[in-house]
């Protein structure tokens, strides 16, 4: 019965442990590809909101250090460098993570030994991964408002033939860009919005705003597969450690009956002598 919970053992981990670190891999490499895309279209679009305030709007910055709009999207592209370099840097210690467990699981009846230390790291990551799962999901849901607010100015541009004689007009006010004693609005029919809905601009800056929040996803997407591995780290690492003292007593135990027979076999030598 030990040498078959053994041998099951031994198949269970031959066969599940080869694919963590191509769990790993993929969801680093989504990770990148999801931080890439957010920052990178992110950041754009942020420049391209400022372009149209400033050409379209009219909305100047405010002089000195009084938080404007302009002042809260530069905080914003400040953010998005410390995501892009926080996240390469945890993209690597799970990848390495992965790695590195996979290895001490196959190498685990050699010389190697699972220690406390691999055991909390490996638990501490998880709840970093999650506690990023949760940071991920709120950088997500903000996204998507701009991403509203520019298809509702986009589907108007779109469809300007059936809003023509209406009295509609974007008002920075409602969206808390501009304080409510400055009146920054466009028209519909207006000069300033024919020529924003012409330039390239709001379609341009609308689909980098899309495409963060498919970053955003990805990202996402990335941390559920970084979850999953490190979880299964977590369970192969607690049942290896746990065979590996099995293996111990059953060891212990076995040394013990050697010497309890070979007690035996000389008291039986010396009686017969």
């Amino acid at each position: 019965k030990d040498e078959n919970m053994e041998n099951c053992f031994y198949e269970c981990c031959e066969r599940c442990v080869g694919s963590l670190p191509w769990a790993s891999l993929i969801a680093t490499i989504l990770l990148y590809m999801g931080v890439a895309l957010f920052c990178g279209c992110g950041h754009e679009a942020l420049s391209g909101t400022v372009t149209i305030l400033q050409n379209y709007f009219e909305v100047m910055r405010a002089p000195g250090g009084v938080l404007d709009v302009f002042t809260i999207i530069d905080i914003l592209k400040y953010i998005i460098y410390g995501l892009a370099a926080g996240f390469f840097v945890f993209g690597v210690l799970l990848l390495v993570e992965g790695f590195f467990t996979t290895g001490a699981i196959r190498d685990l009846y050699g010389e190697f030994k699972i220690t406390a230390c691999g055991r909390c790291l490996t638990a501490f990551l998880m709840v970093l991964a999650y506690l990023f799962f949760l940071v991920w999901l709120g950088v997500t849901a903000f996204t998507s408002l701009p991403v509203f607010m520019y298809y509702n100015v986009w589907s108007m541009c779109k469809n300007i033939s059936s809003v023509e004689g209406t009295n509609l007009c974007l008002d920075l006010r409602q969206f808390g860009a501009v304080t409510i004693a400055e009146e920054k609005k466009v028209c519909i029919g207006s000069e300033k919005f024919l020529r924003m809905c012409d330039s390239n601009e709001l379609d341009l800056t609308f689909h980098l705003f899309v495409c963060a929040l498919a970053g955003a996803g990805a990202a996402v997407i990335a941390m559920v597969h970084f979850l999953m591995a490190l979880s299964a780290n977590w369970g192969y690492l607690k049942d290896a450690s746990r065979m590996q003292k099995y293996e111990d007593i059953k060891s212990k135990e076995e040394q013990e009956l050697h010497d309890i027979h070979s007690t035996r076999s000389k008291e039986r030598l010396n009686a017969y002598t």
